[in-house]
């Protein structure tokens, strides 16, 4: 029961983290390598209005959320729309930002470990295996947010432009949709989906800028074992890492965490490169 209760609890945290990544390489095809940092960035901000200037705690997270949307639009703007349909480019642009993001928290004296509040405090059992409600709460809030982007993609104007965008970016812009706000939406919601990320998982231990790294990777191999801009796909490989994992922990200890994702990037990038649920062609289609 430990296994199943925690393995959907893991689960739910790293389709949260990776929502917002698979969002923007969904609809714009830019693979926003600054959402680690973005994740991160939100946890010091939120430490900071609390600590520093002394803010309400849900003001706090409200202007957290829209500070970060706001960089996601502007990281855009700025940068990426430089660089848009040259992958390579975007993919060094993107991470270069997210590097500077982290460093700039390090030089200002984010160097040590922080803590941010929760929502709630204690725990229940169920079946047996005790669990703090903020980790129920995790699992909550990743519920919503993936029925959030199910039904905003497919009953909201601005997001079945998006999906337009998606799905044919050229018939999209006969039929009057601007590409590039488009691309600019997906990376504002990307990045609140980045934050709100943050806000639900960071208050479950302390934080620190490289926590920016390890998000990003978690990101990355869920949205690549699940199929890059996959919805459905995100959530299934956030599913199947999760529980890979905390078997992997029962059996050969937590050490081997992080080696169960570099090898499922690894086994899905030889055997379907485009993931489970990807809709990119296989390399022999191409070919």
């Amino acid at each position: 029961m430990d296994i199943l209760i925690y393995g959907i609890v893991n689960a739910s945290t790293l389709i949260l983290i990776a929502l917002g990544f698979s969002l923007i390489y969904g609809v714009s095809r830019v693979a926003n390598f600054a959402h680690g940092a973005v994740y991160i960035l939100t946890g010091f901000v939120i430490w900071t209005l609390i600590q520093k200037i002394g803010l309400n705690y849900a003001l706090t997270l409200l202007i957290s959320v829209i500070l970060t949307a706001i960089i996601g639009m502007l990281i855009y703007q700025i940068f990426l729309i430089r660089v848009r349909g040259m992958p390579a480019s975007e993919i060094i642009a993107s991470f270069a930002i997210g590097m500077g993001i982290i460093e700039l928290l390090k030089t200002i004296g984010f160097v040590g470990s922080y803590g941010i509040p929760g929502f709630a405090r204690g725990s229940i059992q169920l079946a047996g295996v005790p669990i703090d409600y903020q980790r129920l709460l995790v699992v909550c809030i990743s519920l919503c947010c993936v029925i959030f982007l199910y039904l905003f993609t497919h009953f909201t104007r601005i997001g079945l432009a998006l999906r337009g965008i998606a799905q044919d970016e050229q018939a999209a812009m006969m039929l009057g949709i601007n590409s590039d706000w488009i691309a600019t939406i997906s990376l504002a919601l990307g990045s609140a989906l980045a934050s709100i990320a943050a806000i639900a998982i960071l208050p479950l231990g302390n934080i620190y800028p490289g926590i920016g790294y390890e998000a990003l990777v978690y990101a990355v191999a869920v949205c690549i074992v699940g199929g890059l801009g996959s919805l459905g796909g995100t959530i299934l490989a956030g599913l199947l890492l999760s529980f890979s994992q905390m078997i992997t922990i029962k059996i050969l200890g937590g050490q081997w965490r992080m080696l169960v994702i570099f090898l499922g990037i690894a086994l899905i990038l030889i055997f379907k490169p485009s993931g489970i649920m990807g809709k990119q062609k296989e390399l022999e289609e191409r070919v």
